[in-house]
């Protein structure tokens, strides 16, 4: 770990071994979840698991930090409470409602044994994502530099971020209650002003979570919510095309 002294950049040194610890973990869960999908039929249950493994990761990455680090603390409890919304929220969509129809598309295209083929396309690869995207959760407990402006801006960028995806997928859902509009877009609210609110939501609570990483010195983990970045609009892109 380099540390600069008064008002220069402070880095902080990227710990390998423990980022690594966590890819394990994030293949077992994703592989169980694989295993639950076989008899469902149905693998958009990963959905919900994505919160829940980039808890999982935090907290690996907290266990393996100095338990000094000024930001251990806050920072596992916000990631805790966009991590639970998150779950909850996408479980809840999810029931009774079959595979999301991107999902059925993959589905589609890559029969026949698409149920081995999940595994690695599907599952795997969403746990490789996850641990990438994790980046700012191991750099965020990197060094012990004290906080600073850039921890506060990461605070307030999360709580927009976490005001706006909530707040869109409320939206979303109150309106899709009227069956006669199954399958539209609200244009009220959030929806009034992007396309995807909610993406954009994400993308802030991950981008605050990058602010405080580098606030610590990690700058490097910027890698985790650009991939993140691309995933979403890559994403908005394929639901627009159906």
């Amino acid at each position: 770990m380099v540390q600069a002294q008064g008002s220069r950049l402070t880095t902080a040194g990227f710990n390998y071994e423990l980022w690594l610890s966590a890819l394990p973990v994030l293949l077992i869960a994703a592989t169980f979840t694989w295993l639950l999908s076989l008899p469902l039929r149905n693998v958009s249950i990963v959905d919900p698991l994505k919160g829940l493994m980039l808890f999982a990761a935090g907290v690996i990455y907290g266990l393996g930090a100095d338990p000094r680090a000024p930001r251990l603390a806050f920072v596992l409890w916000l990631l805790a409470l966009w991590a639970a919304r998150q779950s909850i929220y996408l479980t809840a969509r999810g029931m009774g409602k079959g595979e999301d129809p991107l999902y059925q598309a993959a589905r589609a295209r890559h029969e026949p044994h698409f149920r081995w083929k999940s595994l690695y396309f599907v599952f795997w690869l969403q746990a490789v994502a996850i641990w990438v995207v994790s980046l700012p959760l191991l750099g965020v407990f990197a060094s012990n530099a004290p906080l600073a402006l850039l921890d506060y801006i990461g605070i307030l960028l999360w709580l927009v971020g976490f005001v706006v995806e909530a707040g869109s997928d409320w939206q979303l859902a109150r309106f899709r209650r009227n069956p006669a509009k199954a399958g539209a877009v609200p244009d009220r609210g959030f929806w009034r002003y992007t396309q995807s609110p909610n993406y954009l939501g994400s993308l802030c609570v991950w981008w605050g979570f990058w602010f405080m990483a580098a606030s610590a010195g990690a700058w490097w983990s910027a890698v985790g919510p650009a991939l993140l970045t691309l995933a979403a609009n890559a994403r908005v892109r394929r639901w627009a095309a159906t």
